[in-house]
Protein backbone atom coordinates (compact mmCIF):
# COMPACT_ATOMS: atom_id res chain seq x y z
CA UNK A 1 0.00 0.00 0.00
CA UNK A 2 1.51 3.46 -1.12
CA UNK A 3 2.23 5.98 2.20
CA UNK A 4 -0.25 8.31 1.51
CA UNK A 5 0.16 11.93 3.46
CA UNK A 6 -3.08 13.97 4.11
CA UNK A 7 -2.98 17.76 4.39
CA UNK A 8 -5.44 20.07 5.80
CA UNK A 9 -6.35 23.20 4.22
CA UNK A 10 -6.35 25.94 7.48
CA UNK A 11 -7.62 29.93 7.83
CA UNK A 12 -5.02 31.56 9.73
CA UNK A 13 -5.68 34.31 11.79
CA UNK A 14 -4.52 36.61 14.35
CA UNK A 15 -6.03 37.16 18.22
CA UNK A 16 -3.25 39.44 19.96
CA UNK A 17 -0.10 38.21 19.55
CA UNK A 18 -0.97 34.48 18.80
CA UNK A 19 -2.02 33.13 15.20
CA UNK A 20 -4.96 30.38 15.16
CA UNK A 21 -6.82 28.90 12.59
CA UNK A 22 -10.15 26.59 11.35
CA UNK A 23 -10.31 23.90 8.81
CA UNK A 24 -11.19 25.74 5.57
CA UNK A 25 -14.41 23.37 5.18
CA UNK A 26 -15.84 25.00 8.17
CA UNK A 27 -15.40 29.00 7.22
CA UNK A 28 -18.23 29.75 5.76
CA UNK A 29 -17.10 33.30 4.57
CA UNK A 30 -14.89 35.97 5.67
CA UNK A 31 -16.27 39.58 6.26
CA UNK A 32 -15.40 43.03 7.28
CA UNK A 33 -16.19 44.06 10.94
CA UNK A 34 -19.64 46.13 11.78
CA UNK A 35 -20.75 46.33 15.18
CA UNK A 36 -22.91 43.44 15.63
CA UNK A 37 -26.74 44.34 17.09
CA UNK A 38 -26.49 43.90 21.06
CA UNK A 39 -28.67 41.23 22.20
CA UNK A 40 -29.08 40.71 26.23
CA UNK A 41 -26.79 37.91 27.15
CA UNK A 42 -25.49 36.59 30.14
CA UNK A 43 -22.45 35.24 28.34
CA UNK A 44 -19.84 37.68 28.06
CA UNK A 45 -18.19 36.78 24.95
CA UNK A 46 -21.34 37.07 22.94
CA UNK A 47 -21.14 40.40 20.96
CA UNK A 48 -24.68 40.17 19.00
CA UNK A 49 -26.19 39.45 15.59
CA UNK A 50 -25.59 40.81 12.05
CA UNK A 51 -27.76 40.16 9.55
CA UNK A 52 -26.20 38.04 6.59
CA UNK A 53 -28.27 38.39 3.52
CA UNK A 54 -30.92 38.40 5.42
CA UNK A 55 -29.92 35.61 7.91
CA UNK A 56 -29.84 36.65 11.39
CA UNK A 57 -26.21 35.25 12.83
CA UNK A 58 -24.92 35.42 16.26
CA UNK A 59 -21.14 36.52 16.89
CA UNK A 60 -18.82 35.70 19.20
CA UNK A 61 -15.80 37.36 20.50
CA UNK A 62 -13.33 34.58 19.94
CA UNK A 63 -10.69 36.56 21.95
CA UNK A 64 -12.62 36.36 25.13
CA UNK A 65 -14.33 33.06 24.62
CA UNK A 66 -10.48 31.80 24.33
CA UNK A 67 -9.41 34.07 27.28
CA UNK A 68 -7.55 36.54 25.68
CA UNK A 69 -6.95 40.61 25.37
CA UNK A 70 -8.01 41.85 22.14
CA UNK A 71 -9.55 45.23 20.69
CA UNK A 72 -10.92 46.15 17.20
CA UNK A 73 -8.56 47.19 14.95
CA UNK A 74 -8.29 48.36 11.21
CA UNK A 75 -7.97 45.16 9.91
CA UNK A 76 -10.90 43.51 12.55
CA UNK A 77 -12.93 40.51 10.35
CA UNK A 78 -15.78 38.82 11.12
CA UNK A 79 -15.19 34.49 10.11
CA UNK A 80 -18.62 33.17 9.41
CA UNK A 81 -18.21 29.70 10.83
CA UNK A 82 -20.52 26.38 10.12
CA UNK A 83 -20.13 23.44 12.54
CA UNK A 84 -22.83 21.06 11.94
CA UNK A 85 -26.21 23.43 11.54
CA UNK A 86 -25.04 25.95 13.41
CA UNK A 87 -23.82 29.34 11.71
CA UNK A 88 -22.16 31.40 13.79
CA UNK A 89 -19.47 34.47 13.38
CA UNK A 90 -16.10 34.93 15.50
CA UNK A 91 -14.64 38.22 15.84
CA UNK A 92 -11.16 38.02 14.53
CA UNK A 93 -8.16 40.54 14.81
CA UNK A 94 -6.64 39.96 11.20
CA UNK A 95 -6.97 37.15 8.49
CA UNK A 96 -3.69 36.28 7.42
CA UNK A 97 -3.69 33.48 4.83
CA UNK A 98 -4.72 30.13 3.80
CA UNK A 99 -2.33 27.24 4.29
CA UNK A 100 -1.77 23.72 3.03
CA UNK A 101 -0.34 22.29 6.46
CA UNK A 102 0.52 18.55 6.42
CA UNK A 103 -0.56 15.91 8.86
CA UNK A 104 2.77 15.36 9.71
CA UNK A 105 3.20 19.14 11.24
CA UNK A 106 -0.08 18.76 13.44
CA UNK A 107 0.70 17.97 17.25
CA UNK A 108 -1.21 17.50 20.44
CA UNK A 109 -1.28 20.06 22.90
CA UNK A 110 -0.26 19.09 26.11
CA UNK A 111 -2.09 21.06 28.74
CA UNK A 112 -4.37 22.88 26.18
CA UNK A 113 -8.14 22.75 26.75
CA UNK A 114 -8.77 19.93 24.38
CA UNK A 115 -12.51 21.09 24.11
CA UNK A 116 -12.13 24.07 22.29
CA UNK A 117 -8.20 22.98 20.91
CA UNK A 118 -7.89 20.57 18.32
CA UNK A 119 -3.95 20.40 17.50
CA UNK A 120 -0.91 23.03 17.10
CA UNK A 121 0.52 23.46 13.76
CA UNK A 122 4.50 24.11 13.80
CA UNK A 123 5.22 25.61 10.81
CA UNK A 124 9.12 26.62 10.58
CA UNK A 125 9.28 28.92 13.83
CA UNK A 126 5.74 29.89 14.29
CA UNK A 127 3.26 27.41 16.21
CA UNK A 128 -0.62 27.67 15.04
CA UNK A 129 -3.22 26.28 17.08
CA UNK A 130 -6.19 24.67 14.97
CA UNK A 131 -9.27 25.47 17.25
CA UNK A 132 -12.28 22.97 16.63
CA UNK A 133 -15.15 24.94 15.24
CA UNK A 134 -18.02 22.34 17.05
CA UNK A 135 -17.11 23.62 20.40
CA UNK A 136 -15.95 27.38 19.95
CA UNK A 137 -19.97 27.61 20.47
CA UNK A 138 -20.92 25.02 21.83
CA UNK A 139 -22.69 24.49 25.24
CA UNK A 140 -24.51 28.29 25.70
CA UNK A 141 -27.47 26.77 26.62
CA UNK A 142 -25.84 25.20 29.55
CA UNK A 143 -23.77 28.53 29.80
CA UNK A 144 -26.80 30.64 30.25
CA UNK A 145 -28.35 28.68 32.55
CA UNK A 146 -25.10 28.71 35.20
Amino acid sequence: MADETHARQLVVFTLGAEQYALPIGQVHEIIRYDEPRSVASPIAWVRGVISLRGRIVPVYDLAARLGLDSELREHTKIVIVEAGSETAGVIVDEVDEVLTVEETDFEEVPGADSELIDSIAKLGDRLVVLLKPSTIFAGLEELALA
